[in-house]
């Protein structure tokens, strides 16, 4: 049975006077647009704050320990809710799915420690090709748990999504290559526990309200990171104090806007705005990081975001033309 599709409506309770402002202007400007489309805006968004969010990220990495930066990110995510926390009150967030939270943030944290891993030692177009997978690992997880069936045109644009990781992967595996072909490797293994977090994610949507799964993200990968983080403990700089209070604003909005998206519309139909990132990142790893994009990069990078959207329109015009 496909998730209920959110309906646009009154701001719901908990939220605080700066949300309601936004949510009343977002009504304004797209009531009278189709869900998928909304969905579309609302994924686009997110993927353009997750790439300022790498770049920042990236430029930490290179300088601290992966997994402080990782509690501390989300430990910043959460001081950016408490005020919307503090105006709604405790009560309007407190989950109804108390385990799934738990299992879906012990799975976001397993994943984000495989990233921040690998992040400082490729690119963010290889990054952003490598996340293009994850979508994949969404279809072949919903078939594996979910019994969502899997036609001819989800395995050939699984097939063809994985010929494209080859593509970005191998060159870096070659003999020559240095280690870096470890460092691809751990940034994509992240991708089906990515996944697996998203199909959570979008289960839960179906009982909790966005502040509530963004707030309880925060809190449960917080919480898992810490003991991690304590490990290699360094004291940050007041420049980096500052660079995780922007990651924090930055990674909860983008949070936001993601599950916006799943609230707006079907996961399929919003799979083609990841074109956008593959463009987003090669400028922004050019511009801050003088990355450019190896060819293989980019090839591997438009098959797996060509057979992603493929399959994705294919799946909004089958359900269009079912009764």
């Amino acid at each position: 049975m496909p998730p209920e599709r959110s309906q646009p409506g009154p701001p719901r309770p908990g939220l605080g006077h700066w949300q309601r402002r936004i949510h009343a202007v977002v009504q304004r400007y797209t009531l009278h647009l189709p869900d998928a489309t909304r969905g579309l805006i609302w994924a686009a968004a997110a993927g353009l704050l997750f790439t300022f969010l790498n770049v920042l990220m990236r430029l930490l990495a290179m300088r601290i320990d992966p997994f402080q930066i990782q509690f501390l990110r989300y430990l910043f995510g959460l001081l950016v809710l408490l005020p919307m926390v503090w105006a709604g009150g405790m009560a309007a967030y407190r989950p109804q799915q108390v385990v799934g939270q738990f299992a879906r943030g012990a799975l976001h944290t397993v994943a984000m420690c495989l990233w921040f891993l690998a992040l400082p030692h490729i690119s963010l177009a290889d990054t952003t090709a490598i996340s293009f997978t994850t979508p994949l690992f969404i279809m072949l997880g919903a078939y594996v748990f979910f019994k969502e069936p899997m036609r001819w045109d989800r395995w050939l644009a699984t097939l063809l999504g994985f010929i494209g990781v080859l593509i970005v992967v191998g060159p870096k595996l070659a003999a020559g290559s240095g280690g870096n072909g470890f460092y691809h490797l751990t940034m994509l293994g992240s991708a089906p526990l990515f996944a697996a977090s998203f199909l959570v994610t979008k289960a839960l949507t179906r009982y909790e309200n966005t502040g509530t799964i963004l707030l309880w993200q925060t809190i449960t990968v917080s919480l898992f990171s810490l003991p991690l983080a304590l490990i290699n403990w360094q004291p940050p700089t007041a420049m980096e104090w500052l660079i995780f209070l922007v990651c924090g604003a930055l990674g909860s909005a983008s949070h936001y806007c993601l599950t916006r998206s799943l609230l707006s519309a079907d996961i399929s139909a919003t799979q083609s705005a990841k074109f956008l990132e593959l463009v987003w990142a090669a400028i922004m790893g050019w511009l801050v990081f003088s990355d450019v994009p190896a060819l293989n990069t980019i090839a591997g990078g438009l098959l797996i975001s060509v057979a992603t959207v493929w399959v994705a329109r294919r799946e909004a015009r089958q359900k269009a033309t079912s009764p």
